[in-house]
């Protein structure tokens, strides 16, 4: 008994307070997304349940209460012995990556799950926040010499790519933003600014490999710019729905038809014409329901927690090991928010990323649960 406190720091065992806003925008997330998805997962029902949504709405809820488990058991899980696995986590994550490509489910296309019972479990959710904390470590330990290429920047480069490369070859977008990540986090660190750049070219260079690969990536660019791009990709079809530009527009027609206050709730029409509006699109089914202020409050959440994720919890952390992983934490939590909802407004091309807490998901749901728990559990460490 007493080893297994020993995980949690001593002033937790007095309950120290937490960071009740970010604590609230989880909470709030959660709730917005167990209304949103049991709207929209009706034609889902239709299919597979014979439209019983009530057993979807289960599935999410029973999700969403994982997520929040995983939230309540990580704020109180120091951080610094998270720190100490991280290596262990991230090689045993690198492992999966590739099991998954062999035995794992394909689904749109793409081979990147497990199926676990109900459910669906990426090995690139457990990946990324092993990334983070992994990173942060090394960060940390290599502060004196952070500008030597052989010491700091080769080593924390061969374990960047290996990663964001293994979850790359199937999630392009997923990959992208876990490096965005990470490449922040260094620059927290003293990184040198060429290096970064060096990673960032690397990037470039990555993605537009990943593009010439898969017709399918290359139709979602297609028909973001208008423009034929790669010749060898099929021809978008206007009205099919399996092409992206239908998405899109479908999307489009969500927003439109919310204008500022929105149909109400459960009144979504393009439910029925948005594929995975409960998952890719719940934004616009959100905006449709809610109007264009639903939709400006819900990004709003995102703001906060972006402001207090750097503001408070990072720029007063007990040490470096908290800047660092607070920082990857915020960004990775931010970016899917903001991403996820530029693709519905038309501003970014089709990426399929879930929106945190609210897309019903699997491992999505638990890794953000996860990263947030984190981020609270460094909060709890601050001296107040």
């Amino acid at each position: 008994m007493n080893g297994l406190l020993k995980i949690f720091p001593r002033h937790l065992r007095n309950l120290h307070p937490l960071d009740k806003y970010v604590l609230w925008i989880a909470l709030v997330l959660s709730a917005v997304g167990i209304m949103a998805v049991y709207s929209a997962i009706a034609f889902l029902a239709e299919v597979k349940a014979g439209g019983d949504t009530e057993l979807f709405l289960v599935r999410h809820s029973l999700r969403v209460g994982l997520a929040l488990i995983a939230l309540t058991v990580f704020s109180m899980v120091d951080y610094h012995h998270l720190a100490r696995w991280s290596r262990f986590f991230l090689i045993g994550s690198l492992l999966l990556l590739v099991f998954v490509r062999i035995f794992g489910v394909t689904y749109g296309g793409a081979t990147r799950a497990f199926h676990v019972g109900m459910l669906s479990v990426q090995p690139s959710d457990l990946a990324k926040i092993s990334l983070i904390l992994y990173i942060a470590v090394l960060l940390v330990r290599k502060q004196t010499y952070i500008q030597s290429f052989s010491r700091t920047f080769l080593p924390l480069s061969l374990w960047i790519f290996a990663t964001v490369g293994l979850i790359g070859l199937e999630d392009v977008s997923t990959a992208f933003l876990v490096l965005v990540s990470v490449m922040l986090m260094a620059f927290v660190g003293r990184f040198s600014l060429p290096y970064i750049g060096s990673m960032g070219a690397f990037a470039v260079i990555f993605a537009a490999l990943m593009l010439l690969g898969s017709p399918n990536r290359a139709q979602r660019l297609e028909s973001y710019f208008g423009v034929k791009i790669f010749p060898h990709s099929e021809e978008v079809e206007t009205f099919s729905v399996q092409a992206e530009g239908y998405q899109a527009r479908q999307a489009h027609i969500a927003l439109a038809m919310g204008g500022l206050t929105g149909r109400g709730p459960g009144k979504s029409v393009q439910r029925d014409f948005l594929p995975a509006p409960y998952n890719d699109f719940i934004f616009a089914i959100i905006t449709e329901e809610y109007g264009l202020l639903g939709g400006v409050a819900l990004l709003a959440l995102f703001v906060v927690l972006l402001f207090r994720g750097f503001l408070r919890i990072a720029r007063h952390a007990t040490d470096p090991l908290g800047l660092f992983i607070a920082v990857g934490c915020t960004v990775m939590l931010t970016l899917y928010g903001f991403v996820h909802a530029g693709v519905a407004v038309g501003l970014l091309p089709v990426t399929g990323l879930p929106l945190p807490l609210v897309s019903y998901g699997g491992t999505s749901m638990i890794s953000a649960g996860t990263l947030l728990g984190i981020l609270l559990n460094i909060s709890r460490q601050i001296e107040r």
